[in-house]
């Protein structure tokens, strides 16, 4: 496959991920956590490396109270990376009827209050980061609450 080509994330909690790239990692793996308050459900794509597990490709979907505002979600994703918010830059883009945020191999936005979603790549994948976070919706077929 050519780096162009992507392929069908499946559906995580509520959301949709429409597509990834073709080159990341086959193995995938779903994980459930919470840190400070915040429910994490995640998709990991990853493979094999002579070194060990690389993963490639990160989407979490976040719920939280603490999750009022892209501000919000901002602060919690810098502590969370233990990231200096001061350092983190960061530009604007559009996610349906609101805007996100992307720089340095990560995108996220606030769907709703209470519900985010953060996708995460390797520097390989940086080009494929945002069309890959603009393919993530929420699936139709239930609420996202």
């Amino acid at each position: 496959m050519s780096g162009d080509e992507t392929r069908d994330g499946g559906t995580l909690d509520g959301f949709h991920i429409g597509q990834v790239p073709a080159d990341v990692g086959d193995e995938v793996s779903d994980f459930d956590t919470e840190w400070e308050d915040v429910r994490f459900a995640s998709r990991f794509w990853e493979r094999q490396t002579p070194d060990g597990t690389r993963v490639d490709l990160r989407v979490h979907v976040l719920r939280g109270d603490r999750l009022t505002d892209l501000d919000a979600l901002r602060d919690f994703l810098a502590g969370y990376h233990e990231r200096d918010p001061a350092q983190w830059q960061l530009a604007e883009f559009p996610h349906g009827d609101g805007t996100g945020l992307i720089g340095d191999g990560q995108a996220f936005w606030l769907v709703e209050p209470g519900v985010a979603v953060s996708v995460l790549t390797i520097p390989e994948f940086t080009e494929s980061l945002l069309p890959t976070a603009l393919s993530v919706r929420a699936d139709s077929s239930g609420p996202t609450v």
